[in-house]
């Protein structure tokens, strides 16, 4: 279960980033208030999730997960571009946190 919450909290991360610059481009307060309520949100799985998985695998998952899914939502949303060489550092994020996940304890 801890694992599922943990992929919650990165999917909530996600969200949480884009809508930062959803909301700048927006310039309201009222667009402030979602970023604001999925941090706390995304913060609460997280502390959720240590629970049952070492701090240490939990957050390098969520990071690193969480920075490759910004990327890839930027990508889609608001039209950032990824050159190989950064397609290829992202591989290996992907990579390290599958290895992290394979070997964990909990």
């Amino acid at each position: 279960m801890a694992w599922l919450i943990l992929g919650i909290a990165i999917f909530t991360e996600i969200c949480w980033a884009l809508s930062l610059k959803w909301a700048a481009t927006l310039g309201s307060w009222q667009a402030s208030v979602v970023p604001i309520a999925l941090s706390f949100l995304n913060m609460a799985l997280l502390a959720l999730a240590m629970r049952d998985i070492p701090a240490g695998t939990a957050y390098a998952i969520w990071t690193g997960l969480g920075a490759v899914g910004v990327i890839i939502g930027g990508m889609i949303l608001f039209g950032d571009r990824v050159n190989p060489v950064q397609a290829g550092f992202m591989a290996m994020i992907v990579i390290g946190v599958a290895g992290t996940k394979l070997f964990a304890q909990a």
